[in-house]
């Protein structure tokens, strides 16, 4: 008769290891006790940064600490991020703030403070980084992370050194992290999700079969309301219709997704932590109180935009080869119109004299209720705006912007202006 193993375990408070028999760590007494078969073996991970945009204003202000927060826009704008106690009360993100208030009407309404929560989300990737070089953002708050290899240098697991990694954010930076742990990046993203906040969930090799099957297919990453739709008219809901399926039948149906669909159903995915990953785009937007047809309010409106994208390059190092608009009709037509540079730039004027024409095509008096602007095709600053033969006045304008930028961040965001914040600049 095969004597059962009990699972290795540690205390997430203290990391003293636990007995089998243990329900409070046997140090501290604490009861976040985390156990698995696999917890030794497995170096996969996906950080989540929890209700990170509300985490973040909720340290900045105490007072908020047991308050439903929406950070988002106006009554017309959407939810970026709730924290969990308005997401109990039914806001979820990207909900239309006045269902949001409809649901939660006491709660405290933030807007985005985007500068800030760069520089957080900074800090939160430089913690990880000290860890493993091997990390890949894929968004400002949570990214993967491989530490393979790593447990000699930290005397210890991977599930340690991200228990260890968690503790340390909160203490440092002030907000809470959730940790998926696994053998790939699929079911690691997966599992980070599965116990929020504070949460640390594993999935190893030998229940992953089984622990998927039990899911719905909206859980395999790329499966979106419309593929659930497409799916569900075979009658297709669970991740257990799809682990019966071969791949050339679930082909035939659904095309180069269907093999997306056959591996990740099964557990499968080849990717491996991309240390070139990030984000790719950086962008601003803004949904208006009352929709604008007016072309001089509008090129006010995207030169404000491009300042927030211009800042936000800056700030994370960053430089873009392409201009981006997007509009947004009273109809809810969305529209993207887009303008390939000759040099990356980090430059709100660059941008905005990009976009300009793009937007008097558009601006036909027609109302919108959204404008946005933003740069793709990232590359660091070192190759941004280059000195400029053809265009001598550039230079000159970017360097009373650098100038600008300085002035700002000595004495505040509004000590500086440029005239065409306040009218329209005819150059």
């Amino acid at each position: 008769m095969t004597q059962m193993v009990e699972p290795p375990g540690f205390c997430r408070d203290c990391f003293t290891p636990v007995e089998p028999s243990d329900q409070r760590c046997p140090k501290c007494r604490m009861p976040r006790l985390l156990r698995h078969a696999e917890l030794n073996a497995l170096t996969i991970a996906h950080l989540d940064c929890d209700a990170f945009y509300a985490a973040v204003e909720k340290r900045d202000n105490p007072e908020l600490r047991d308050k439903p927060v929406i950070v988002g826009g106006g009554r017309r704008g959407v939810v970026s991020t709730a924290c969990y106690i308005a997401r109990i009360r039914g806001v979820g993100s990207a909900q239309p703030m006045f269902k949001a208030l409809k649901a939660c009407p006491e709660a405290v309404v933030v807007r985005p403070d985007m500068e800030k929560y760069s520089k957080v989300g900074r800090q939160v990737r430089d913690h990880m980084r000290r860890l493993t070089p091997m990390v890949e953002p894929i968004s400002i708050d949570e990214a993967f992370m491989d530490l393979t290899g790593t447990e000699r240098l930290h005397h210890a697991p991977a599930a340690v050194t991200l228990a260890k990694l968690a503790k340390e954010i909160e203490d440092d930076i002030g907000i809470s992290v959730s940790i998926g742990l696994s053998h790939n990046k699929f079911l690691a993203k997966l599992a980070s999700d599965f116990d929020k906040p504070r949460g640390f969930s594993i999935i190893g090799r030998e229940e992953t079969k089984a622990f998927l099957a039990a899911l719905p297919v909206s859980k395999i990453w790329g499966v979106g309301k419309a593929m659930q739709k497409k799916l569900a008219k075979h009658g297709i809901r669970a991740v257990n219709q799809l682990q019966v399926m071969e791949k050339p039948e679930l082909m035939k149906l659904y095309g180069s997704m269907g093999s997306r669909l056959y591996h990740l159903s099964r557990g499968e995915d080849t990717r491996t932590v991309d240390i070139r990953g990030g984000a790719k785009s950086i962008s601003s937007e803004t949904t208006f109180h009352v929709d604008i047809a007016d072309y001089t309010e509008l090129e006010r409106k995207l030169w404000t935009q491009a300042e927030r994208v211009s800042r936000r390059a800056k700030a994370s190092g960053l430089a873009g080869d392409t201009v981006v608009m997007k509009l947004k009709t009273a109809k809810f037509q969305l529209l993207t119109r887009n303008r390939k540079l000759p040099e990356p730039t980090q430059l709100a004027d660059v941008m905005f004299k990009a976009a300009r024409p793009l937007l008097e095509r558009e601006a036909n008096g027609t109302p919108f209720r959204l404008l946005g602007i933003g740069i793709s095709g990232l590359c660091s600053e070192e190759l941004a705006d280059p000195v400029s033969l053809l265009d001598p006045d550039a230079t000159k304008r970017a360097d009373v912007e650098r100038a600008m930028d300085k002035v700002r961040n000595r004495f505040g965001r509004e000590a500086v202006g440029k005239g065409r914040a306040l009218k329209r600049d005819g150059a």
